[in-house]
């Protein structure tokens, strides 16, 4: 499975009908057949795993309907929070605001881990002098303070070149964003505005991919799809650069630019059956399809505890 034929279509539709193929993963083939619909939001960094899961899931239900919006994490809370859609994709936790909005529309929800991601920090392959960058460096161009202040690479590190500073990155309402600024900047959502910003990860790829003093950031599972464009920046926080792969994601060593990604599902949309299989069905498969899109699967014992957290809660067995 590629994730660029994934996110490809969802730019050309707000939502997907998924279809089915078989890929021997788990299933409930011998339980009831079930109908209806499930609608799905949120974000574009989860929602590889989550289509890829919903394919199986079709598969076992091909009567329940799974559609798949991509409005990013933030756009994705603000339909969760007005009971237009079941579950809500998610690359950070629900924030304070978001919570209260549910709590104020009589919203209970569940939420589970479903999977690791890093954020990469990208320039162009003709950049011969940015193989590492601090944390501290980052911060310096990403706050708020930096706009239209820190615009040229030899503001940044001594010795690197007399030239312009372009800066690509997700919008603000993309849970990346919210991270990569709590992470580098100190602040859920503060950072200068004058860089070119797009929910849409491949607008940012070709953004980077035609402009050699391009920098910018998303996740790293985009990074991977689009690796022959593009040049991987390790990251410094203090302990000597390192740079995101599946084994320092999990290990925590790529830090603090790694991150545990989250599906939001309504209690109240929970009670119909077919919501309560598939998220029961994502728990359990998540950890056979993660790899194939491009993220990094919790261990067996987290997936085990997501699901004991499931039952727990809901009674489901």
């Amino acid at each position: 499975m590629k994730i660029q034929n994934y996110f490809i279509m969802s730019l050309f539709a707000s939502s997907l009908i998924i279809a089915c193929n078989s890929n021997g993963k788990k299933n409930d083939s011998d339980s009831e057949k079930l109908t209806g619909s499930i609608k799905i939001d949120g974000s574009s960094t989860v929602y590889p795993i989550t289509e890829a899961v919903a394919e199986e899931y079709r598969n076992d239900q091909p009567e329940v309907k799974v559609t798949i919006g991509v409005s990013g994490t933030g756009g994705g809370m603000k339909k969760f929070e007005r009971k237009e859609i079941d579950i809500c994709d998610a690359s950070r936790k629900i924030k304070e605001e978001e919570a209260n909005a549910c709590k104020d529309n009589k919203i209970e929800y569940y939420d589970f881990e479903v999977a690791y991601d890093g954020l990469a920090v990208i320039v162009n392959p003709q950049n011969d002098w940015a193989q590492n960058i601090t944390v501290a460096e980052l911060k310096m161009i990403w706050e708020p303070s930096a706009q239209e202040k820190i615009t040229k690479w030899s503001q940044v590190r001594k010795g690197w070149p007399d030239a312009p500073l372009h800066l690509f990155g997700p919008g603000t309402a993309s849970g990346t964003y919210d991270y990569f600024t709590e992470a580098i900047v100190g602040k859920s959502g503060s950072s200068r505005g004058d860089y070119t910003a797009s929910e849409d990860d491949n607008v940012l790829v070709q953004g980077i991919e035609g402009d050699k003093y391009g920098l910018g950031f998303f996740g790293l599972a985009y990074f991977e799809e689009n690796k022959a464009k593009l040049k991987l920046v390790a990251v410094d926080n203090g302990k000597g650069p390192v740079a995101p792969s599946v084994t320092t994601v999990k290990d925590g060593t790529y830090a603090p630019l790694s991150r545990p990604l989250f599906i939001y599902i309504n209690k109240e949309a929970f009670k119909r059956p077919e919501v309560a299989s598939f998220v029961k069905f994502y728990l359990e498969n998540a950890a056979s399809v993660v790899g194939e899109v491009g993220y990094v699967p919790l261990s067996k014992e987290e997936y085990a505890a997501q699901l004991e957290k499931l039952k727990a809660d809901s009674n489901i067995k």
